[in-house]
Protein backbone atom coordinates (compact mmCIF):
# COMPACT_ATOMS: atom_id res chain seq x y z
CA UNK A 1 0.00 0.00 0.00
CA UNK A 2 2.78 2.42 0.55
CA UNK A 3 4.65 1.60 -2.61
CA UNK A 4 1.21 2.30 -4.26
CA UNK A 5 0.65 5.59 -3.02
CA UNK A 6 4.25 6.18 -3.22
CA UNK A 7 4.53 5.90 -7.09
CA UNK A 8 0.90 7.81 -7.29
CA UNK A 9 2.54 10.52 -5.85
CA UNK A 10 5.18 10.33 -8.11
CA UNK A 11 3.46 10.03 -10.86
CA UNK A 12 0.77 13.07 -10.08
CA UNK A 13 4.06 15.10 -9.42
CA UNK A 14 5.26 14.22 -13.41
CA UNK A 15 1.92 14.69 -14.56
CA UNK A 16 1.84 18.96 -12.93
CA UNK A 17 5.74 19.07 -14.04
CA UNK A 18 4.29 17.98 -17.31
CA UNK A 19 1.56 20.53 -17.35
CA UNK A 20 3.88 23.43 -15.90
CA UNK A 21 6.44 23.05 -18.53
CA UNK A 22 4.16 22.28 -21.52
CA UNK A 23 3.01 25.89 -20.87
CA UNK A 24 6.30 27.43 -20.29
CA UNK A 25 8.66 26.17 -22.84
CA UNK A 26 7.94 27.05 -26.47
CA UNK A 27 9.10 29.43 -28.78
CA UNK A 28 7.50 32.43 -26.64
CA UNK A 29 9.14 31.04 -23.13
CA UNK A 30 7.05 31.93 -19.92
CA UNK A 31 8.66 32.01 -16.71
CA UNK A 32 6.34 29.27 -14.38
CA UNK A 33 5.28 31.84 -11.71
CA UNK A 34 4.07 33.86 -14.45
CA UNK A 35 2.04 31.40 -16.40
CA UNK A 36 0.68 30.21 -12.45
CA UNK A 37 -0.85 33.75 -12.24
CA UNK A 38 -2.21 33.50 -15.62
CA UNK A 39 -4.00 30.35 -15.16
CA UNK A 40 -5.44 31.92 -11.61
CA UNK A 41 -6.40 35.22 -13.00
CA UNK A 42 -9.63 33.12 -14.83
CA UNK A 43 -10.33 32.41 -11.41
CA UNK A 44 -9.64 34.88 -8.54
CA UNK A 45 -8.44 38.88 -9.31
CA UNK A 46 -4.84 39.16 -9.58
CA UNK A 47 -2.55 42.36 -10.49
CA UNK A 48 -1.97 42.02 -14.00
CA UNK A 49 2.06 42.08 -14.66
CA UNK A 50 1.74 40.12 -18.30
CA UNK A 51 1.45 41.17 -21.46
CA UNK A 52 -2.04 40.41 -23.41
CA UNK A 53 0.33 39.00 -26.04
CA UNK A 54 1.19 36.18 -23.15
CA UNK A 55 -2.28 35.65 -22.23
CA UNK A 56 -2.87 34.40 -25.95
CA UNK A 57 -0.32 32.29 -26.30
CA UNK A 58 -1.22 30.43 -23.06
CA UNK A 59 -5.20 30.37 -23.41
CA UNK A 60 -5.30 30.26 -27.11
CA UNK A 61 -2.62 28.24 -28.48
CA UNK A 62 -1.07 26.02 -25.45
CA UNK A 63 -4.18 25.70 -22.91
CA UNK A 64 -6.05 23.72 -25.97
CA UNK A 65 -2.81 21.63 -27.02
CA UNK A 66 -1.86 20.54 -23.93
CA UNK A 67 -5.42 19.42 -22.53
CA UNK A 68 -5.17 17.65 -25.89
CA UNK A 69 -1.83 15.62 -25.05
CA UNK A 70 -2.92 15.04 -21.75
CA UNK A 71 -6.39 13.19 -23.25
CA UNK A 72 -4.71 11.49 -25.86
CA UNK A 73 -1.55 10.14 -23.45
CA UNK A 74 -3.51 8.92 -21.00
CA UNK A 75 -6.37 7.68 -23.74
CA UNK A 76 -3.52 5.46 -26.08
CA UNK A 77 -1.69 4.20 -22.21
CA UNK A 78 -5.52 2.54 -21.15
CA UNK A 79 -6.05 1.32 -24.45
CA UNK A 80 -2.78 -0.16 -24.66
CA UNK A 81 -2.87 -2.18 -20.96
CA UNK A 82 -6.68 -3.02 -21.28
CA UNK A 83 -5.28 -4.89 -24.40
CA UNK A 84 -2.71 -6.68 -22.77
CA UNK A 85 -5.16 -7.37 -19.91
CA UNK A 86 -7.74 -9.14 -22.27
CA UNK A 87 -4.62 -11.37 -23.91
CA UNK A 88 -2.88 -11.99 -21.21
CA UNK A 89 0.15 -10.77 -23.08
CA UNK A 90 2.74 -7.64 -22.22
CA UNK A 91 3.34 -7.64 -26.03
CA UNK A 92 0.01 -6.90 -26.70
CA UNK A 93 -1.30 -3.36 -28.03
CA UNK A 94 -2.79 -1.15 -30.26
CA UNK A 95 0.33 -0.91 -33.01
CA UNK A 96 0.74 -4.65 -32.37
CA UNK A 97 -2.36 -5.79 -33.13
CA UNK A 98 -2.80 -3.46 -36.22
CA UNK A 99 -5.92 -1.18 -34.60
CA UNK A 100 -3.93 1.75 -34.80
CA UNK A 101 -2.83 1.17 -38.22
CA UNK A 102 -6.80 0.35 -39.14
CA UNK A 103 -7.74 3.12 -37.54
CA UNK A 104 -5.30 4.98 -39.42
CA UNK A 105 -6.45 3.85 -42.72
CA UNK A 106 -10.18 4.18 -41.37
CA UNK A 107 -9.33 8.08 -41.11
CA UNK A 108 -7.18 8.56 -44.71
CA UNK A 109 -9.98 6.87 -46.54
CA UNK A 110 -12.23 9.61 -45.06
CA UNK A 111 -9.88 12.39 -45.78
CA UNK A 112 -9.84 10.86 -49.33
CA UNK A 113 -13.00 11.03 -49.55
CA UNK A 114 -13.71 14.64 -47.93
CA UNK A 115 -16.14 13.51 -45.32
CA UNK A 116 -16.84 15.23 -42.33
CA UNK A 117 -15.38 14.74 -39.01
CA UNK A 118 -17.98 12.57 -37.03
CA UNK A 119 -17.46 10.57 -40.43
CA UNK A 120 -13.70 9.99 -39.85
CA UNK A 121 -14.28 9.47 -36.19
CA UNK A 122 -16.58 6.70 -36.82
CA UNK A 123 -14.55 5.51 -39.91
CA UNK A 124 -11.26 5.06 -37.53
CA UNK A 125 -13.53 3.04 -34.49
CA UNK A 126 -14.90 0.86 -37.41
CA UNK A 127 -11.46 -0.32 -39.62
CA UNK A 128 -10.24 -0.05 -35.77
CA UNK A 129 -12.59 -2.66 -34.15
CA UNK A 130 -12.44 -4.80 -37.46
CA UNK A 131 -8.85 -4.46 -37.38
CA UNK A 132 -8.95 -6.93 -33.76
CA UNK A 133 -11.51 -8.77 -34.85
CA UNK A 134 -9.55 -10.32 -37.29
CA UNK A 135 -6.12 -10.72 -35.61
CA UNK A 136 -8.26 -12.38 -32.73
CA UNK A 137 -9.94 -15.29 -35.29
CA UNK A 138 -6.14 -15.57 -36.78
CA UNK A 139 -5.05 -16.11 -32.93
CA UNK A 140 -7.70 -18.86 -32.03
CA UNK A 141 -6.32 -20.82 -35.44
CA UNK A 142 -3.18 -21.74 -33.92
CA UNK A 143 -4.62 -23.30 -29.90
CA UNK A 144 -0.70 -24.80 -29.13
CA UNK A 145 0.53 -20.81 -29.21
CA UNK A 146 -1.48 -18.03 -29.34
CA UNK A 147 0.90 -15.83 -28.67
CA UNK A 148 3.01 -16.61 -31.56
CA UNK A 149 -0.18 -16.77 -33.81
CA UNK A 150 -1.19 -13.47 -31.63
CA UNK A 151 2.12 -11.17 -32.68
CA UNK A 152 1.81 -13.08 -36.34
CA UNK A 153 -1.60 -11.93 -36.96
CA UNK A 154 -1.08 -8.43 -36.05
CA UNK A 155 1.80 -8.42 -37.91
CA UNK A 156 -0.41 -9.50 -40.93
CA UNK A 157 -2.97 -6.60 -40.28
CA UNK A 158 -1.08 -4.48 -39.80
CA UNK A 159 0.61 -5.42 -43.28
CA UNK A 160 -2.64 -5.09 -44.84
CA UNK A 161 -3.71 -1.79 -43.52
CA UNK A 162 -0.45 -0.55 -44.16
CA UNK A 163 -0.52 -1.10 -47.76
CA UNK A 164 -4.34 -0.18 -48.15
CA UNK A 165 -3.21 3.58 -46.48
CA UNK A 166 -0.24 3.31 -49.43
CA UNK A 167 -3.13 2.90 -52.06
CA UNK A 168 -4.97 5.53 -50.52
CA UNK A 169 -1.83 7.95 -51.02
CA UNK A 170 -1.20 6.67 -54.52
CA UNK A 171 -4.69 7.73 -55.79
CA UNK A 172 -5.15 11.13 -53.42
CA UNK A 173 -4.57 14.33 -55.05
CA UNK A 174 -0.78 15.22 -54.71
CA UNK A 175 -1.43 18.95 -54.10
CA UNK A 176 -3.91 19.17 -51.35
CA UNK A 177 -5.36 15.02 -50.28
CA UNK A 178 -1.96 13.47 -50.12
CA UNK A 179 0.50 15.80 -47.85
CA UNK A 180 -2.83 16.51 -45.73
CA UNK A 181 -2.77 12.41 -45.21
CA UNK A 182 1.29 12.48 -45.25
CA UNK A 183 1.42 14.75 -42.38
CA UNK A 184 -1.87 13.68 -40.48
CA UNK A 185 -0.56 9.74 -40.31
CA UNK A 186 3.46 10.94 -38.35
CA UNK A 187 0.65 12.30 -35.89
CA UNK A 188 0.98 15.66 -34.19
CA UNK A 189 -0.93 18.04 -32.09
CA UNK A 190 -0.33 21.55 -34.31
CA UNK A 191 -3.80 21.95 -36.01
CA UNK A 192 -5.71 21.40 -32.43
CA UNK A 193 -9.25 22.56 -32.46
CA UNK A 194 -11.72 22.74 -29.72
CA UNK A 195 -14.14 20.16 -31.20
CA UNK A 196 -10.70 17.67 -30.52
CA UNK A 197 -10.71 18.39 -27.08
CA UNK A 198 -14.93 18.09 -26.75
CA UNK A 199 -14.60 14.59 -28.68
CA UNK A 200 -11.63 13.41 -26.37
CA UNK A 201 -13.28 14.63 -23.55
CA UNK A 202 -16.89 12.77 -24.47
CA UNK A 203 -14.29 9.51 -25.33
CA UNK A 204 -12.39 9.41 -22.00
CA UNK A 205 -16.26 9.80 -20.54
CA UNK A 206 -17.65 7.03 -22.17
CA UNK A 207 -14.96 4.58 -23.01
CA UNK A 208 -11.91 5.25 -20.12
CA UNK A 209 -13.86 6.15 -17.30
CA UNK A 210 -15.58 2.91 -17.51
CA UNK A 211 -12.32 0.80 -17.92
CA UNK A 212 -10.79 2.69 -14.51
CA UNK A 213 -13.33 1.64 -12.88
CA UNK A 214 -13.84 -1.96 -13.68
CA UNK A 215 -10.05 -2.50 -13.77
CA UNK A 216 -9.91 -4.24 -11.05
CA UNK A 217 -11.97 -7.26 -13.07
CA UNK A 218 -9.37 -7.18 -15.36
CA UNK A 219 -7.30 -9.52 -13.09
CA UNK A 220 -9.74 -11.92 -13.72
CA UNK A 221 -8.71 -12.38 -16.99
CA UNK A 222 -5.92 -14.47 -16.54
CA UNK A 223 -8.23 -17.31 -15.02
CA UNK A 224 -10.23 -19.81 -16.60
CA UNK A 225 -13.51 -19.78 -17.78
CA UNK A 226 -14.96 -21.62 -14.65
CA UNK A 227 -13.11 -19.79 -12.17
CA UNK A 228 -13.82 -16.61 -13.13
CA UNK A 229 -17.88 -17.54 -13.57
CA UNK A 230 -17.31 -18.57 -9.51
CA UNK A 231 -16.38 -15.01 -8.68
CA UNK A 232 -19.32 -13.88 -10.59
CA UNK A 233 -17.61 -12.68 -14.15
CA UNK A 234 -18.30 -13.58 -17.77
CA UNK A 235 -14.91 -13.76 -19.04
CA UNK A 236 -16.74 -13.50 -22.57
CA UNK A 237 -18.44 -10.44 -22.22
CA UNK A 238 -15.92 -8.66 -20.29
CA UNK A 239 -13.31 -9.23 -22.82
CA UNK A 240 -15.56 -8.14 -26.02
CA UNK A 241 -16.62 -4.89 -23.61
CA UNK A 242 -12.82 -4.07 -22.67
CA UNK A 243 -12.20 -4.69 -26.83
CA UNK A 244 -14.75 -2.24 -27.59
CA UNK A 245 -13.80 0.12 -25.18
CA UNK A 246 -10.00 0.06 -25.79
CA UNK A 247 -9.87 0.01 -29.54
CA UNK A 248 -12.89 3.30 -29.35
CA UNK A 249 -10.41 4.92 -27.08
CA UNK A 250 -7.15 4.04 -29.80
CA UNK A 251 -9.37 4.96 -32.96
CA UNK A 252 -10.83 8.46 -31.22
CA UNK A 253 -7.02 9.55 -30.55
CA UNK A 254 -6.04 8.54 -34.20
CA UNK A 255 -8.69 10.77 -35.29
CA UNK A 256 -7.80 13.80 -33.71
CA UNK A 257 -4.09 13.07 -33.55
CA UNK A 258 -2.74 10.83 -36.32
CA UNK A 259 -1.11 7.97 -35.65
CA UNK A 260 1.09 7.98 -32.39
CA UNK A 261 2.72 4.97 -32.01
CA UNK A 262 3.97 2.92 -29.05
CA UNK A 263 2.35 4.47 -26.18
CA UNK A 264 -0.05 2.03 -25.30
CA UNK A 265 3.35 -0.61 -25.15
CA UNK A 266 5.89 1.56 -23.46
CA UNK A 267 3.84 3.13 -20.28
CA UNK A 268 1.98 -0.38 -19.39
CA UNK A 269 5.12 -2.00 -19.52
CA UNK A 270 6.43 0.59 -17.12
CA UNK A 271 3.45 0.76 -14.86
CA UNK A 272 3.67 -3.01 -13.76
CA UNK A 273 7.86 -2.55 -13.61
CA UNK A 274 6.50 -0.36 -10.52
CA UNK A 275 3.41 -1.71 -8.99
CA UNK A 276 3.35 -5.61 -10.88
CA UNK A 277 0.52 -7.11 -12.51
CA UNK A 278 -2.65 -5.82 -10.57
CA UNK A 279 -4.81 -4.04 -13.01
CA UNK A 280 -6.09 -2.15 -10.31
CA UNK A 281 -3.35 0.00 -9.83
CA UNK A 282 -1.36 -0.15 -13.29
CA UNK A 283 -4.39 0.83 -14.76
CA UNK A 284 -5.09 4.40 -13.44
CA UNK A 285 -1.31 4.75 -13.02
CA UNK A 286 -0.95 4.25 -16.83
CA UNK A 287 -3.59 6.94 -17.22
CA UNK A 288 -0.86 9.51 -15.48
CA UNK A 289 1.98 8.18 -16.48
CA UNK A 290 0.76 8.28 -20.17
CA UNK A 291 -0.50 11.82 -20.25
CA UNK A 292 2.23 12.89 -18.87
CA UNK A 293 4.70 11.64 -21.00
CA UNK A 294 3.03 12.81 -24.23
CA UNK A 295 2.90 16.20 -22.63
CA UNK A 296 6.04 15.95 -22.63
CA UNK A 297 6.69 14.63 -26.03
CA UNK A 298 4.24 17.55 -27.47
CA UNK A 299 6.72 19.96 -26.14
CA UNK A 300 10.14 18.54 -27.12
CA UNK A 301 8.03 18.37 -30.59
CA UNK A 302 7.57 21.83 -31.12
CA UNK A 303 10.14 23.53 -29.52
CA UNK A 304 13.90 21.31 -30.53
CA UNK A 305 13.48 22.51 -33.61
CA UNK A 306 11.84 25.62 -35.69
CA UNK A 307 9.56 23.30 -37.32
CA UNK A 308 7.70 20.46 -35.37
CA UNK A 309 8.59 17.37 -35.46
CA UNK A 310 5.92 14.61 -36.15
CA UNK A 311 4.78 12.93 -32.30
CA UNK A 312 5.01 9.37 -34.38
CA UNK A 313 8.30 10.03 -35.30
CA UNK A 314 10.01 10.88 -31.07
CA UNK A 315 7.92 8.10 -29.58
CA UNK A 316 8.51 5.30 -32.00
CA UNK A 317 12.62 6.05 -31.49
CA UNK A 318 11.72 5.16 -27.26
CA UNK A 319 9.17 2.50 -28.68
CA UNK A 320 10.95 0.26 -30.63
CA UNK A 321 14.07 -0.94 -28.80
CA UNK A 322 11.23 -1.65 -25.59
CA UNK A 323 9.38 -3.40 -27.67
CA UNK A 324 12.66 -5.24 -28.86
CA UNK A 325 13.54 -6.06 -25.19
CA UNK A 326 9.77 -7.11 -24.57
CA UNK A 327 10.92 -9.90 -27.01
CA UNK A 328 13.83 -10.95 -26.00
CA UNK A 329 12.56 -11.19 -22.72
CA UNK A 330 9.56 -13.57 -23.42
CA UNK A 331 12.15 -15.85 -25.71
CA UNK A 332 13.84 -16.71 -22.71
CA UNK A 333 11.04 -17.27 -20.18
Amino acid sequence: MRNTRKAYGIAILLFFLAFILSFSIGRYPIAPFELIKILFSRIIPIERTWSAQMETVVFNIRLPRVVLSLLIGASLSVSGISLQSVFSNPMASQDVLGASQAAAFGASLALLTGTGYLAMTLSSFFFGLLSVALVILISRSMRNNQMLALILGGILISSLFSSATSFIKLIADTENTLPAITYFLMGSLASTRTSDIVLMIIVVSVAMVPLILISYRLNALTLSNDEAESIGVDIKKLRIAVICLATFLTSSSVAVSGQISWIGLVIPHFSRLILGNNTKDTLPLSAILGASFLAFVDTISRSITTSEIPLGILTSFIGAPVFLYLIIAEGRK
